[in-house]
């Protein structure tokens, strides 16, 4: 699989063990009831963290997060952040997992007694499922960076879906993947409600012109958590970065571009359509950016 999300196969994977509710399973076992309301509904909230040298990265931003966005669907999630951590750690613990994992915490609003969509339905508590894979990314995401492209689907209003809320109702992103793939593009440019662009299907997205970074204004894209790290270390190193609204006539003679996410980063842009860009190149301030991202997480591992 080739793109933003590109890793290289772990054989281990299929030895591993998952915990659902508290209990460790192996792969194999591993289940969750056809009532469930993610399974029925995508009613739930999730996370993607990662692990790097037996440190969870940035996780007290992700806990925040799931918490925030489980507050925004009217989801109670009946464990502290200790709890969540502490379950996080006794999956990997058992996995004996220190280093490139890719950990997948998702919270449901637990079994329905038929499938029904009010709430009402639910009966008992929450479902949540932690999935610790060994996860690393193709170095070629790196060297050879992804192509993107305009697709029509667009990002949705607040009163339809707040995009803020990392909620397991990825429809919208799948229809974007799948028209960027038909396409001919690893990922595809998405637009607001206004014509403006956003971000990326899974990964949010960033332009450089003029040695200035450009990013959307953040009002229709997942609040990332790479993304606000990436903001955070344009300004501290004297980037010039601009948070704003712009359509795509607007960067589309751009030098360079990047896409961010938990799992691999900052990912330069090689392509935009049929346009060839700088970012791979050694000298671009794509990997200018990579290399302080990295920099920085190695300096929160303590």
């Amino acid at each position: 699989m080739k793109g933003s999300h590109s890793y290289i196969s772990n054989p281990l994977n299929e030895d591993i063990y998952i915990n659902i509710n508290g209990e460790l399973f192996h792969r194999s076992e591993a289940k969750i009831s056809v009532f469930d309301s993610g399974f029925l509904l995508g009613d739930g909230v999730w996370e993607g963290i990662r692990l790097h040298k037996s440190q969870l990265i940035f996780i007290d931003d992700h806990i925040d997060r799931i918490f925030n966005s489980a507050s925004g669907i009217s989801l109670k999630i009946p464990l502290s952040k200790e709890d969540i951590i502490s379950e996080i750690k006794k999956v990997l613990s058992k996995n004996s997992m220190t280093n490139d994992v890719h950990i997948r915490l998702i919270i449901s609003r637990g079994d329905k007694i038929t499938p029904y969509q009010n709430p009402k339905a639910n009966v008992g508590p929450i479902n949540f499922v932690i999935i610790p894979e060994h996860k690393k990314t193709s170095p070629e995401t790196y060297s050879e960076g992804i192509s993107i492209g305009r697709v029509n689907i667009i990002r949705p209003a607040k009163n339809i879906l707040n995009t803020h809320y990392n909620t397991l109702s990825k429809l919208n992103c799948i229809l974007a993947s799948i028209e960027a793939n038909n396409l001919g593009f690893d990922e595809g440019i998405m637009n607001d409600p206004h014509g403006n662009v956003s971000t990326c299907n899974s990964t949010n997205l960033f332009f450089i012109k003029d040695n200035e970074v450009w990013t959307s204004a953040g009002e229709y894209c997942l609040n990332g958590i790479t993304r606000g790290k990436t903001i955070m270390i344009c300004q501290s190193n004297d980037i010039p970065i601009l948070e704003k609204d712009f359509i795509f006539d607007d960067i589309i003679d751009c030098d360079e571009a990047f896409v961010t996410g938990t799992f691999a980063g900052i990912i330069p842009v090689s392509k935009i359509e049929s346009r060839n860009l700088k970012s791979t190149n050694a000298d671009s301030l794509v990997n200018q950016i990579r290399l302080l991202y990295n920099k920085h997480i190695q300096e929160n591992i303590y």
